[in-house]
């Protein structure tokens, strides 16, 4: 098995479900006489869940035979959830959270916008289907998640916050 594909089955500590390639947070994986190094992106720059991720990453390539490795965050281009997979995005619905939609544009190297205050987009509950949901509170389990119910089901879910 190669570093590469080693670090794209490491999974995210607070989505256990989903790999952090199909969260979009793998950058890169370069094999180089010196060892391994593994590029990630936070999904935000406070993301608490960031040394977990690197202890993860570590310890999959060591037991896969990788004894010389290090991990680089990387900040700037900014990850956004338009780098989640597809696959990744049908294990969040498969799961009972919202995917998110697609992420605000920005102009190119410009900055992340940042909407201050509540936005109230549309979300289809992913359960049922049903585009009638709620936002019962504007955090979930993390900052980038939101409590919502839907209207048609009455069932609570999570939704991944568009960034």
């Amino acid at each position: 098995m190669t570093a590469a594909q080693v670090a794209a089955g490491v999974t995210d500590p607070e989505l256990p479900f989903l790999t952090l390639a199909e969260l979009g947070i793998l950058r890169e994986v370069r094999e180089t006489g010196d060892g391994v190094e593994v590029t990630i992106t936070p999904t935000y720059s406070g993301c608490p869940a960031m040394d977990a991720i690197r202890a993860d990453l570590l310890r999959a390539l060591h037991r896969a035979g990788f004894e010389r490795a290090q991990v680089r965050t990387l900040l700037a281009p900014a990850w956004t959830t338009d780098w989640i997979s597809e696959e990744g995005r049908a294990k969040l619905a498969a799961a009972g959270i919202a995917p998110p939609g697609p992420a605000p544009r920005r102009a190119a190297g410009g900055p992340v916008p940042l909407t201050l205050g509540i936005r109230d987009e549309p979300v289809d509950c992913p359960l049922c289907g049903a585009g009638e949901t709620e936002r019962l509170a504007a955090f979930g389990a993390t900052a980038c998640r939101e409590l919502r119910r839907c209207r048609a089901c009455r069932e609570p879910f999570e939704h991944v916050k568009e960034i």
